[in-house]
């Protein structure tokens, strides 16, 4: 039997594995729409709705968590905690794990300097926003409070200013809003990724914004940007000040502000400190781009680098070779690295349970009318208050009037549920005066202590009346929200940690890598190779190696320091230098272009003109017979483009391209006819894709075969094939032109 026992409930086993895998592999349908519907949505809302994007107090609700778990330890005044001890607790709130909730009070912190003006006082080591390497200690080392500031997000919580909710397991209470007397929102950067929607709010000097905040209060149209000049960030810098971009942000929400790193240069050690930097970067993400550099060549002015941040603060300190300047080494430094880097701004807020993008003007219309409701609800509450306490108080001066009768109504009641009763009717009074003169202790039933008490009734009724007023007048609840922005930017202000940088003191022109200039020679062919060889080179070598069926379309004689155009097949020009290939030797076939400059699928590269200063003219022919000069200013861009479209008409095939310097002769072959054209009858252009101007007539299915330069020796007389007017059909080669000349179509 106890065999038997033992083998049923493996067979069991085995019965109810079979039936699990019976419909293994087996698809079932399921409507993409309702996947979407109950799994995907709910799950976008809620990290929409309660993890990602802040409400208007400025918090996301982690954050709001953990500050009011803080504020219910006592924690705004006296000494610090654990910081392991702040993490359980908001556990209680904060159903995440307790990294997660360690992490959000390290971002708040003083410690990892993050915030303008950070909301935890922190002791330990909380790591550094500006470095990516240096780690925070554990939870169980370091010690937190809440800083003073925090005093402002909590003022008058107690007094119904904000609604609360249950958390998550509706054992406790939690505010669904912080009451703040001051725009949190501006007041600290602030960036989430939710699910299809992300924001990013970069932080204003607290002064400037209360500043701000008042002058809508009085005039709903007031300009800002005066007052509230630019963004403030706690790691400081120059922000390059861009009205235009300023202009933006304030009325859309949406932008970038340039922030530039800030550094002093050690004369005596030849060195350069950076001390500030941009938000959006750190100190090892820079050193990285730095080395990178140096590696390339393209930074040859540093003989080391180190990072010397200590508890004094960041320094990344750059030593420098004899003879360079520091001030061309960081002005290429900036446009090269994360030294000079922006800072996009995407206010995208929740109000009332819904994202809306908000520029600063509407972000503080918005907290005004949130701070309006708030101030409104705590008057409210001490209203009340005043008038159930001034209620009590009426009732107890009509006991003044026979304070025996009160005392022998009590003595003489035989129930003591008859005492309030028997009071009500004794003096008049209701249930609730009555049971606030019944619990009057037997020693404060003295004229003495009554008269005290009802002396405040006048009073109560002054104050009440003040309340009442300031409930019937929105202007006197502005101007409390404006003191209190007064006290706020008086007690918390400081002075700008960004500095501002204008136009007329940034540095427009920037400063032109310094390429060794020197003699090369630049070798094009027909399947779209490149070779830059220096005529030393080209000396010693032997013949090209070249691919097969492959042939040199073009030998130019330049420099190391000329710019390069190709143009393609797809009616587009690639950009580059010489300098950015290496000098190679005839033997080797050369970089293949339309790798080497990323071209799109099936273009080719057909023409290269190489050019210093951008000076003369391309000179297209179209299988039309159309042909069109456009000068060479109109690929010249100021900034490193490196792709061009629309780099010439695109309404015929091209046939020939040709950059001059000036104008001359050009010979247009089609259908056995030629025909010599100046290239000064056909006006130049700006425009880059210009159809050009009809030089040569074509018979019907006849088309022009290609345009070359006119070069001495092509004709025995070049007189006979230049026409009077063009457009013109051309003339047929002559006889004693015969030759080479009857090869050519």
């Amino acid at each position: 039997m106890p065999q038997k026992r033992k083998k049923e409930p493996a067979a069991a086993h085995r019965v109810q594995q079979e039936a699990l895998f019976e419909n293994a592999g087996v698809v079932v349908e399921q409507p993409i729409i309702d996947t979407l519907e109950k799994n995907f949505m709910p799950y976008a809302m809620s990290i929409i709705l309660s993890r990602a994007i802040p409400e208007i107090d400025g918090f996301k609700p982690s954050h709001r968590k953990l500050l009011y778990t803080m504020y219910k330890m006592g924690l705004l005044n006296g000494g610090r905690t654990k910081s392991a001890n702040v993490v359980g607790q908001t556990m209680k709130l904060n159903p995440h794990g307790d990294g997660a909730i360690y992490e959000t009070m390290v971002r708040l912190s003083r410690g990892y300097e993050a915030l303008l003006h950070p909301y935890v006082d922190s002791k330990g080591n909380f790591g550094k926003a500006y470095s990516r390497d240096m780690a925070y200690a554990a939870s169980r080392y370091t010690e937190v409070k809440l800083d003073a500031v925090s005093v402002e997000l909590f003022r008058d919580i107690d007094k119904d200013t904000v609604d609360f909710v249950d958390n998550y397991d509706s054992t406790m209470k939690e505010p669904s809003l912080l009451p703040v007397t001051f725009p949190t929102i501006l007041t600290n950067s602030n960036v989430g990724i939710a699910v299809g929607m992300a924001s990013s709010f970069c932080s204003f000097n607290l002064a400037e914004l209360c500043e701000a905040t008042i002058a809508l209060l009085k005039n709903p149209q007031a300009e800002l940007e005066d007052i509230l000049k630019a963004p403030d960030f706690p790691g400081g810098g120059y922000l390059l000040y861009n009205r235009g971009e300023i202009d933006k942000v304030y009325r859309t929400g949406r932008g970038s502000f340039r922030v530039r790193c800030r550094y002093q240069f050690d004369k005596a050690n030849n060195c350069v400190e950076i001390i500030e930097i941009p938000p959006t970067t750190t100190v090892e993400a820079i050193m990285d781009k730095v080395v990178e550099l140096v590696k390339g060549g393209r930074i040859r002015e540093i003989s080391d680098m180190r990072d010397e941040t200590d508890l004094s603060g960041l320094k990344l300190t750059i030593d420098l070779k004899r003879g360079a300047d520091p001030d061309k080494l960081m002005q290429k430094l900036c446009r090269l690295t994360p030294l000079e880097d922006a800072f996009s701004c995407n206010f995208n807020v929740l109000i009332g349970g819904t994202p809306k993008v908000l520029g600063v003007y509407e972000l503080l219309n918005e907290w005004i009318a949130f701070r309006q409701e708030s101030v409104r609800r705590r008057v409210y509450f001490d209203l009340n208050r005043m008038s159930e306490k001034l209620h009590l108080l009426k009732g107890l001066e009509k006991i003044l009037l026979d304070i025996d009768k009160a005392v022998r109504i009590v003595r003489e009641t035989e129930q003591e549920e008859d005492v309030v009763p028997n009071l009500m009717i004794g003096f008049g009074i209701d249930e609730v005066q009555a049971e606030y003169v019944a619990e009057i202790r037997l020693r404060h039933l003295n004229r003495e202590y009554i008269l005290k008490r009802t002396a405040e009734i006048s009073e109560l009724e002054g104050q009440i009346a003040k309340l009442q007023e300031i409930l019937g007048d929105p202007k006197k609840i502005r101007e409390i929200i404006a003191k209190e922005l007064r006290d706020v930017a008086k007690k918390y202000g400081k002075p700008r940690k960004t500095l501002i940088l204008y136009a007329d003191q940034q540095q427009e022109e920037e400063p032109e890598e310094e390429v060794p200039d020197y003699p090369v020679r630049l070798f094009f062919t027909k399947e779209g190779y490149f070779k830059k060889i220096t005529p030393l080179s080209l000396r010693l070598s032997g013949e090209h190696k070249l691919k097969e069926g492959d042939e040199i379309l073009q030998d130019v004689e330049s420099s190391n320091a000329a710019e390069l155009l190709f143009f393609t097949n797809m009616f587009q020009v690639y950009k580059c230098r010489a300098c950015e290939f290496d000098d190679t030797k005839a033997s080797v076939m050369g970089d293949y272009l339309a790798a080497r400059l990323g071209m799109d699928e099936g273009e080719v590269p057909v023409y290269m003109a190489a050019t210093k200063e951008y000076n003369g003219f391309m000179f297209f022919a179209f299988q039309n017979g159309k042909a069109a000069k456009i000068d060479m200013s109109a690929y010249m861009t100021k900034t490193r483009r490196k792709k061009l479209t629309g780099a010439y008409s695109d309404k015929s095939p091209l046939v020939s391209a040709v950059y001059l310097t000036e104008d001359r002769d050009m010979v247009f072959y089609s259908a056995g006819r030629v025909m010599v054209v100046h290239s000064s009858l056909v006006t130049t252009k700006s425009t880059r894709d210009s159809q050009g101007l009809q030089v040569i007539q074509l018979k019907k299915n006849a088309r022009l075969e290609r345009a070359v330069p006119l070069e001495e020796g092509m004709f025995e007389n070049p007189q006979k094939y230049r026409p009077k007017n063009i457009p013109s059909m051309g003339s047929f080669v002559k006889q004693e032109d015969f030759g080479e000349q009857m090869t050519l179509s």
